[in-house]
């Protein structure tokens, strides 16, 4: 124990010691000792120094029931920090693997063509930014059906891509910078996706050959116009595609 303790338990009349010196300092007989012995006990346990005046000074004081309070309260402050246990498990797992999702729910979600592979490789490419961060934060607390809500939401917007190029829809026109505007939209469950990042995947989904072969697999060219698109809609907004970068 610290003196400042002690000094702040005599203050407060918890454990004020039997005697002084002629000078001021402060002497503890047997019984205040055996009192501090008691007080740090209770304290040890979780008990409030107004709780453990009560226990000591108030003869009509329930110490068991007290006591059963207190338990009360220690339980539930484990079960709490067990939360928070699994919770930093879960955030731990989430910065390193990213998706949160078996192999067999990654397939059952995302389709047969999902490499389970992709995630680490995402992490190997991205784990230092800011937004595999965000990502893992986001996943950290996502259960499969919301995965699946994430999962339907993005193959709509590539049926409706592949609808609107076969429609004949022109980059720039006020129905392709809609798609635009919605891919940006969905991309945000996984982080905020600023217009300039956008033309950024925009070049990936046309150059990176398993972006590429994703989206021309469901139109024969949808990966250049997506780009196209998307480029369009970045002009509209005074930014160059050809000097964005990932800001």
């Amino acid at each position: 124990m610290t003196v400042r303790t002690l000094h702040h338990w005599d203050e407060i009349g918890l454990a004020r010691p039997s005697l002084r010196t002629a000078a001021g300092y402060r002497l503890y007989t047997a019984s205040d000792l055996e009192r501090l012995h008691r007080i740090v006990v209770y304290r040890e346990i979780g008990v409030g120094l107004d709780g453990i005046r009560a226990i000591l000074d108030d003869s009509t004081a329930d110490v068991s029931g007290a006591l059963r309070a207190q338990r009360t309260q220690v339980a539930e402050r484990i079960d709490r920090l067990r939360q928070l246990s699994a919770g930093l498990d879960r955030m731990i797992d989430a910065h390193e693997r990213g998706l949160l999702l078996t192999v067999e729910q990654q397939a059952e979600i995302l389709g047969p063509k999902w490499n389970p592979d992709w995630p680490a490789q995402a992490r190997q490419r991205y784990g230092d930014t800011k937004q595999w961060q965000q990502y893992a934060e986001r996943s950290a607390s996502r259960d499969p059906e919301e995965w699946q809500a994430i999962a339907d939401a993005m193959a709509d917007l590539e049926r409706a891509l592949g609808d609107a190029m076969d429609a004949g829809v022109i980059p720039g026109s006020p129905e392709s910078n809609r798609l635009v505007e919605r891919h940006r939209e969905v991309f945000a469950s996984y982080f905020p996706l600023t217009r300039q990042m956008q033309v950024c995947l925009g070049r990936m989904f046309e150059a990176d050959p398993a972006y590429a072969a994703h989206y021309n697999g469901i139109r024969p060219g949808l990966a250049t116009w997506f780009r196209q698109i998307i480029d369009a809609s970045a002009r509209a907004h005074s930014i160059n595609p050809d000097t964005a970068t990932w800001q």
